[in-house]
């Protein structure tokens, strides 16, 4: 993403116009592809040894996250969906993006479950005794795998692309927001919202 302004501003007013709210969404969307570039890394070097001895609830912690993320850039909300699936298919000339895409959201699905555990499956049976009779309720489960490398790597290689269309989208929205917003009157702009800013010293 470029940046637009040439000197530190004195303050910054809220703009709220429907390309205002489209830029925000396309930011949000780009924050979140740079999350899963982010959490992929340090999945692939949790998972260096082939996952033996890799904290599970930090590899489950990151992978959530990273498919949470992922999928927000192609949900409908306020400022429209930042991408389509149509971003995925222009360079994927045997359709295997898009099923990694489905895939991905299935799997954002599974983990965001509210009424289901993705590490585990249940089971309740009934013991017997070496007669057959009844002698004790039993609760198995099965523990569901780690994510691998491949899906981790897969993730990366689909989220890497889109970072740059979402930047192409950016800076061309951005210019004319500012192009826009260059000529109203001052009065007009001191009307507007301020927007609080905490200074990092």
């Amino acid at each position: 993403m470029s940046e637009t302004a040439s000197a530190a501003p004195t303050s910054i007013r809220r703009l709220d116009s429907k390309d205002a709210t489209r830029l925000a969404r396309l930011v949000m969307a780009y924050d979140d592809l740079q999350t899963v570039l982010r959490c992929c890394e340090r999945l692939m070097t949790m998972l260096d040894d082939g996952g033996h001895g890799a904290d599970d609830v930090g590899v489950e912690a990151l992978w959530t996250l990273a498919l949470l993320s992922y999928a927000r850039g192609f949900a409908e909300g306020e400022g429209g969906a930042a991408l389509t699936q149509s971003d995925l298919v222009a360079s994927d000339d045997d359709g295997e993006v898009l099923r990694w895409h489905h895939v991905l959201l299935h799997l954002r699905d599974h983990h965001a479950d509210q009424s289901r555990n993705p590490r585990e499956s249940y089971t309740v049976g009934i013991a017997q005794d070496p007669s057959g009779a009844v002698n004790a309720v039993a609760v198995t489960s099965v523990r569901a795998p780690l994510v691998d490398k491949a899906a981790v790597r897969r993730a990366g290689a689909i989220a890497f692309p889109l970072c740059a269309v979402l930047d192409e989208r950016i800076d061309p929205l951005q210019k004319r927001i500012l192009a826009d917003m260059r000529d109203v009157a001052r009065d007009q702009l001191d009307r507007m919202d301020l927007v609080e800013v905490a200074t990092v010293s």
